[in-house]
């Protein structure tokens, strides 16, 4: 048996690591993509994060990666977040050119409510905006998401709801 505890080095251990990325991957891309607005980049800083904790392994308990992850990720997206706000804008304004059989004036109310809700949601405060996509696109459950973000359950719910009133309050005049 290790010396170490198992706490300690257990991530270090190629199946246990194989086990945890492959858990965990699909959620941090979320999250990043979520929160940052792009995919290759979502996917780019995962990668880097899950080296960052190889790499760091050693120092990091197993019980403490999940919060690793998210940090290393978030900090080193921070650098490029600016940029990112610009292209989120500009896919949110790319039309879509599928051919509809709907009547045009449908067609231009429901072009018209998707730009809306996509403005209103960029309009969302970051830490409501971040947790109401992880509970609504990725399904996660309240819990789940305290722990990813690193915050309380109630932080959560309270998230979640306020972005919730704001999205009915700018979504108002659309019946």
């Amino acid at each position: 048996m290790d010396t170490c505890s198992l706490d300690d080095t257990s991530i270090c251990k190629k199946e246990i690591f194989a086990a945890f990325f492959h858990k965990q991957v699909k959620a941090l891309r979320n999250f990043l993509f979520y929160r940052y607005g792009n995919q290759d980049q979502a996917n780019d800083m995962a990668q880097e994060a899950f080296v960052a904790l190889w790499q760091n392994c050693h120092r990091v308990p197993y019980n403490g990666a999940q919060a690793y992850l998210y940090k290393v990720a978030n900090n080193k997206t921070l650098k490029i977040k600016a940029h990112e706000k610009v292209v989120l804008t500009y896919q949110q304004r790319k039309g879509y050119n599928e051919e509809n059989h709907e009547s045009p004036q449908f067609l231009l109310e429901e072009k018209q409510f998707k730009e809306q809700l996509l403005q209103a949601i960029a309009r969302l405060k970051e830490t409501q905006r971040v947790a109401f996509l992880m509970h609504r696109i990725d399904k996660m459950k309240y819990a789940e998401i305290a722990e990813a973000l690193g915050i309380s359950v109630k932080a959560v719910e309270k998230r979640i709801h306020l972005a919730m009133l704001a999205l009915k309050d700018q979504l108002a005049t659309f019946k």
